[in-house]
């Protein structure tokens, strides 16, 4: 994979930490490389507005896991296939929406089933940011800021599409009045939809 060259070669205007958190950003928000923006969108279906704190601590759980696993394979520390990476992604939307409908999120242990599931699939993710990330460090001597900056523009990118997600929910949810099981199902259905489809053609 290329560099992106009009950003890495503007050293002189912009600081490393800037060029890798610019990078960070972009990649978690492109909509050519969509499966990330999908999965968070699903994370996030089956919780109401007015359990916004239940949704924090799911993001957050999901920082903690690709964040762990994104140092640990730019590290070379761990290595896992890209095809097999990209296909354990696709897993983890399908199994989320599955689990939106399917499973209760009501009482401690459904919450806490939710977190923890939320952290080993961001494990999953960490590992598909890393292989990004490593074809974009190149020759470069110390991976310590690029790999800071980069995850800290993973995560505004990833707040960005919480907070598009839901601005969309308050429109459909309190202003057109649907109920949050059809807005669920709805959301949680196209998830699916999107990830079988790439399942399928990855096979």
């Amino acid at each position: 994979m290329a560099k992106p060259r009009g950003l890495l070669n503007s050293g002189g205007k912009m600081s490393e930490f800037q060029i890798y958190l610019q990078l960070g950003f972009d990649h978690i928000s492109d909509l050519n490389a969509y499966d990330h923006i999908v999965f968070i969108i699903a994370l996030c279906a089956a919780y109401p507005l007015n359990r916004w704190r239940s949704v924090i601590v799911l993001v957050t759980a999901f920082t903690i896991g690709h964040s762990v696993t994104l140092a640990l394979a730019t590290l070379r520390i761990i290595l896992v296939p890209t095809d097999l990476v990209e296909t354990l992604i696709l897993l983890t939307i399908l199994a989320t929406c599955l689990m939106n409908v399917f499973r209760p999120l009501e009482g401690k242990i459904g919450r806490k089933t939710s977190y923890g599931l939320a952290l080993f699939f961001g494990l999953i993710h960490g590992l598909g940011f890393s292989n990004y990330l490593r074809a974009l460090l190149g020759m470069e001597e110390s991976i310590v800021v690029p790999l800071l900056s980069f995850n800290i523009g993973l995560e505004l990118g990833q707040l960005m599409i919480v907070a598009i997600f839901a601005a969309a929910a308050f429109v459909f949810l309190r202003l057109l009045g649907t109920p949050h099981r059809q807005w669920n199902l709805f959301v949680s259905g196209a998830a699916a939809g999107v990830s079988a489809m790439l399942l399928l053609g990855t096979g």
